[in-house]
């Protein structure tokens, strides 16, 4: 500003004022301060043309020497220019040149003081000033020199604003980074909870198992002298049927030896005398008699499958002759062979409490279910009427089935007792209690003078209708057994365990035919097809399995899981297989074509299904309290 003020204003001493007054006036120096001192601005005309000036063409050949002329003169000069040139390579390389520093010299303060009163308009002030300044300034009292110079507060303050917004800045990012180390930090300490709480309940996991481990140790520690004793008996028990075969062996070739040797005398011998012969033969046969009944009663032993009663009852049913002849396979429906699905047709509102089973008349459209409500209903199907009720169990009800003629019913209850019902005396008619827990399930034989039940004392026992009594105990499962059923006009027995077994059993004499392993999970139910040649099986974790009756081999393995698979029944035209499923679904599975169809009605566990004897309709149940109709 101070250069602008220079350059459009003059500052305007005594010598201007006489030249202005064209006067040839003296001025004193002493009093210059009552010389009039004023600024006068002026403003230079620009030329418009150069008419005014005259100017003169120079030849440019005067400004450059001729090649050929070599005088003293420009041979010195040639001379110096290399020299000077020489010294100036040679400073380069041997130093380099400082580089040149810029110094900020501030403003001066009488230069800040015009700039002031120029910006703020005080005229009159600054031209006291100009005059007062130049009369001190020329007598020597104030020394341009000595002044000293304005520092630049705006320039400074720039500078330190600069700073401070440098400074501000490097604070948020010391901020930002502190808070980002902030939240490091609480991550990091909650991952170290974390981590601490996880090793604390891995040792204590740790512990527990150290802990049941050793308990195990020693619960094993105390069945080892439990089983070297049971291996001392068993290899006695292998010796004795050794021994008892080489004498049964002796005894036999004895016994024709005898009677190669005495049949002669016999002849001859009267009828009221016996001989010495005789007698020996006679005390032969009742040793050999008894011998046979230890082997038996040692192999019973054994095998742990029979508990037959030795008494005798004059009103003991005798077991029908095995025919192999089911009349039942000309007896179905005509759309029996191509049902490939059902559909829902009655939703019958049952019990009060959950439906644990159910069974169907074989001859009429009547069903009956029973249920955790310790009663049993009849209704009629598929109108859904309730035909009959009782009530007789003191705890839950969990199996049911018809007597082959549809008069009577047996019903089986936690109470461990299995009840008999008349339908034409509406009453029960006998009550067996023979079983220590809980009995699972019932079944009559097809001439409906037995009944086989399966209980949770691991034992399934055959009952006999005419002489009221418990005819054979059949032991062999290592666990409860959840349900026996009867092949239809045979005598062979399925049953199923949580022992993750089945087995086949002769009900004439007790004994277990075969044993099916295959299941990895409790067993829960098994049934055969109405031509007795396949069998259904279902577990605890939804795996249902089909069993070939003769090779005693698994043919199919169908994996429902993971729920529970809580029953299985066959199509009497054998195409077809139904599970109940703990899902709350009903799973449809055709057999031919490997089709599996879910069926969705139920709102709880389905606990139960099963098809008429013709093949028209199925009936199931669950823990929803509804009987539900299927055709």
């Amino acid at each position: 500003m101070a250069t602008m003020a220079a350059s459009n204003v003059r500052d305007v001493g005594p010598k201007d004022v006489q030249a202005c007054n064209n006067t040839s006036t003296r001025i004193d120096l002493a009093n210059i301060a009552d010389v009039p001192y004023y600024v006068e601005k002026r403003y230079v005309r620009a030329v418009d043309n150069g008419e005014e000036f005259q100017y003169e063409e120079v030849p440019i050949e005067e400004f450059y020497d001729d090649d050929k002329e070599d005088t003293l003169d420009a041979l010195i000069r040639n001379v110096k220019d290399q020299q000077r040139e020489s010294q100036v390579i040679t400073t380069s390389t041997s130093a380099t040149v400082p580089r040149g520093t810029l110094t900020t010299q501030p403003e001066a303060v009488d230069d800040f003081v015009r700039n002031f009163l120029v910006r703020m308009g005080m005229k009159k002030t600054m031209q006291q000033f100009q005059i007062e300044w130049h009369n001190l300034s020329s007598s020597g009292r104030i020394k341009t020199n000595e002044c000293g110079y304005l520092p630049d507060v705006v320039k400074h303050n720039e500078e330190l604003s600069e700073k401070m917004k440098l400074l501000e800045s490097e604070v948020d990012r010391y901020r930002k980074s502190a808070e980002k180390a902030r939240e490091e930090f609480v991550k990091m300490k909650k991952e170290r909870d974390y981590h601490r709480q996880h090793h604390n309940r891995i040792a204590q996991e740790k512990n527990n198992l150290v802990t049941f481990v050793k308990r195990l140790k020693f619960h094993l520690s105390t069945f080892e002298p439990q089983l070297d004793e049971l291996k001392s008996k068993y290899d006695g028990a292998v010796r004795e049927k050794m021994v008892y075969k080489l004498e049964k062996e002796k005894l036999q070739n004895e016994l024709n030896a005898l009677k190669l040797g005495t049949s002669t005398t016999l002849q001859n011998s009267t009828e009221g005398e016996l001989g010495p012969t005789q007698t020996k033969l006679r005390e032969l046969r009742h040793k050999e008699e008894k011998k046979k009944i230890a082997i038996t009663t040692e192999q019973q032993r054994l095998t742990g499958s029979t508990e037959s009663t030795n008494e005798t009852n004059p009103r003991d049913s005798e077991f029908p002759i095995d025919t192999g002849n089911n009349p039942y396979l000309n007896r179905f429906a005509e759309d029996a062979f191509h049902r490939s699905t059902l559909t829902l047709a009655k939703e019958i509102e049952a019990h009060e409490g959950p439906i644990s089973c159910a069974a169907i008349h074989p001859r009429k459209h009547v069903a009956v279910t029973v249920s955790d409500d310790r009663s049993w209903k009849m209704w009629a199907i598929p109108e859904g009427d309730m035909i009959m009720k009782g009530e007789g169990h003191s705890d839950w009800i969990s199996g049911v089935d018809f007597h082959p003629s549809g008069n009577k019913m047996a019903t089986c209850s936690g109470d461990t007792s299995i009840k008999i019902w008349d339908f034409s005396q509406k009453k029960c008619i006998h009550t067996f209690t023979n079983h220590l827990l809980p009995v699972w399930s019932v079944h009559f034989h097809s001439c409906g003078d037995f009944i086989a039940s399966a209980s949770q004392d691991k034992t399934v026992r055959l009952w006999d209708l005419n002489s009221l009594r418990c005819r054979t105990v059949m032991r062999g499962h290592q666990d409860s057994v959840h349900s026996a059923e009867l092949l239809m006009f045979s005598n062979i027995i399925l049953s199923s365990s949580v022992d993750k077994t089945l087995m086949l059993w002769d009900a004439r004499t007790g004994l277990a035919e075969h044993t099916f392993v295959g299941h990895v999970n409790p067993c829960n139910q098994a049934t055969f097809n109405l031509r007795g040649d396949t069998i259904a099986s279902c577990d605890s974790k939804g795996i249902v399995k089909l069993w070939d009756v003769r090779t005693i081999k698994s043919m199919v393995t169908l994996d429902l899981g993971p729920y529970s698979a809580n029953s299985v029944s066959f199509h009497p035209a054998g195409q077809l297989l139904t599970a109940a499923s703990s899902d709350r679904t009903i799973k449809l599975y055709n057999i031919a074509s490997e089709q599996l169809i879910p069926l969705s009605s139920h709102h709880d566990e389905v606990q139960y299904v099963k098809f008429d004897l013709k093949g028209q309709y199925m009936v199931s149940t669950g823990r929803d309290r509804t009987l539900r109709v299927w055709s």
